[in-house]
């Protein structure tokens, strides 16, 4: 039997773009019944994140918003905001990352809504949460980056700052989000208790920094520099071979000393410097410069068969190109072909956390935009007649069967 611990769960999903679609997505892959709500416009995502057959669904968003059912609504009109009300009574979760002021002219707030449904979770994934002085400032990922202290860490190491190339804050605020409706979950099912929660992803990700990098001021007074110099070195970094790169870590004495009588150092297997975790901190700066420097002598896979064999944890650095070819990747089935109603055969990702020795489901294809708009009103109890006054005023947008957009 698959493993769906949030199987009879109802999650109305009031998220766009990339954090909150992360997290409802998570919430999708537990078992959880996801009806996300899209706007007539559609999720910025659709082709943000790239072209698509249809220009519709970008690989991104096919990845962001499996497993969800999709209805799509324009919260402007009056119609559309009374559908909300049972879409609401319907949840047991709802999840918003818009900006607060716009969850309360929509009447969507947690105040309004906990106030007609106090057993609801409520979870509110914002830039900068609901108080302070960025309270309510518009945010993305990369300002996110940059306001939490990430892109200094570049700027300490490199001398400029520079962005991770991936959506990173809001793919870690997204996982925390839904752990922490996870926790909620838990209390609702033992007590009945509702819960407002609060994910702010600035708070978050300065806090993720500052585990690592406060360092020696976390002490009063500071007993040496802010950050981990291990990490801010400029040698901290792959290595070049004589064909490619590779990634190494050496941390235990033990490994070092494997490393360097693999590398043809053996002058320095009796250095003080380097003899201890202790002194290689002491030293941090000469000893990063030795395990940093080129490898050129020897192709990458002749590196990784002698570092393989002396235990050292090393891998190739992959390219987008390479990764999908990784053969354990392939060999335990992380990508999968898939039919999307409207773009094709698409490739899925599959989930990759292990319950009883199993995966859990896939669950289906990202839906376009209003897919289940009909499904959803039926199950809600709407008439014919009021499902015809949805879709004549716009408030509601179905798309037939087979549709391309």
């Amino acid at each position: 039997m698959k493993f769906e611990p949030l199987k009879g769960v109802k999650v109305l999903d009031l998220t766009s773009v990339v954090v909150g679609p992360v997290c409802t997505s998570r919430l999708a892959q537990y078992g959880a019944e996801v009806v996300k709500v899209e706007s007539p416009d559609g999720d910025l995502m659709r082709g943000l994140g790239g072209l698509s057959p249809t220009g519709q669904h970008s690989g991104s968003y096919l990845h962001f918003n499996r497993g969800k059912r999709n209805i799509c609504c324009d919260l402007k009109k009056p119609a559309a905001r009374r559908l909300m009300d049972k879409l609401v009574a319907w949840s047991d979760v709802v999840v918003a990352n818009m900006r607060p002021q716009a969850l309360q002219r929509l009447g969507l707030d947690d105040a309004t809504i906990r106030a007609r449904h106090p057993g609801k979770i409520y979870c509110l994934i914002t830039g900068y949460g609901t108080d302070g002085p960025y309270a309510g400032h518009p945010t993305y990922d990369s300002v996110v980056q940059a306001a939490s202290g990430m892109t200094g860490l570049t700027l300490a190491r490199d001398g400029a700052p520079a962005y991770v190339p991936m959506l990173i804050c809001d793919h870690v605020v997204g996982e925390i989000a839904a752990g922490s409706i996870l926790a909620a979950i838990t209390r609702q099912q033992a007590s009945g208790a509702g819960c407002s929660i609060e994910v702010p992803m600035f708070e978050t990700m300065a806090a993720f920094v500052l585990q690592e990098h406060l360092a020696q001021h976390s002490f009063e007074p500071p007993v040496g520099p802010a950050g981990d110099l291990r990490l801010l070195s400029p040698h901290n970094r792959p290595v070049q071979t004589a064909d490619g790169w590779i990634s190494f870590t050496i941390n235990t004495d033990p490994q070092v000393r494997a490393f360097l009588k693999a590398v043809g150092r053996d002058e320095l297997l009796d250095d003080a410097r380097y003899a201890s975790v202790a002194a290689r901190a002491r030293n941090v700066k000469d000893w990063f410069a030795i395990r940093g420097a080129p490898l050129t002598g020897k192709t990458t896979a002749e590196w990784l068969d002698i570092l393989g064999r002396a235990d050292i944890a090393v891998k190739p650095c992959h390219t987008l190109e390479t990764l999908p070819n990784d053969p354990h990747l392939q060999a335990v089935g992380l990508l999968q072909p898939d039919e999307h109603p409207t773009e094709g055969v698409t490739v899925a990702i599959r989930p990759t956390i292990r319950f009883d020795g199993d995966y859990p489901s896939r669950r289906g294809a990202a839906q376009p935009r209003g897919w289940e708009s009909l499904r959803i009103l039926e199950e809600l109890g709407c008439t014919g007649a009021d499902v015809d006054e949805l879709l004549a005023d716009g408030s509601v947008f179905a798309a037939p069967a087979g549709a391309t957009a």
